[in-house]
C-alpha cells in the first residue's frame, strides 16, 4: 500500500465523510473503492476505444471478420434460438 495525500474540495469531503459515518465504513476505504472503481471504468473505456478503432480501421480488409466464421456464428444463433444483445 503506498499512502497518497488528495486534498478535497469542501463539499466532496463533507460527502464522503457522511457516508463513512452513515454505512460506518472508515472514509479511507470508500474513497480508495470509488477511486478503483474509476479507473477499472476508464480501463474498459480505453479498451472498447481501442477495439472500436482498430475494427473501423480494418474493416474490409484481410483482417476483418473471417465470412466463414461470421457464417458460422451465425447458423449457431439461428439454430440455437438466441438472440443478440
Amino acid at each position: 500500500m503506498k499512502n497518497f495525500h488528495l486534498p478535497l474540495p469542501e463539499q466532496t469531503y463533507t460527502q464522503l465523510r457522511a457516508e463513512a459515518e452513515r454505512t460506518q465504513v472508515p472514509a479511507t476505504i470508500l474513497a480508495r473503492e470509488a477511486i478503483d472503481l474509476w479507473l477499472r471504468q476508464q480501463l474498459r473505456v480505453a479498451r472498447h476505444a481501442a477495439i472500436s478503432t482498430y475494427a473501423a480501421e480494418t474493416a474490409g480488409s484481410s483482417f476483418d471478420l473471417d465470412t466463414d466464421l461470421e457464417s458460422a456464428g451465425i447458423e449457431h444463433l439461428l439454430k440455437t434460438g438466441k438472440e443478440s444483445k
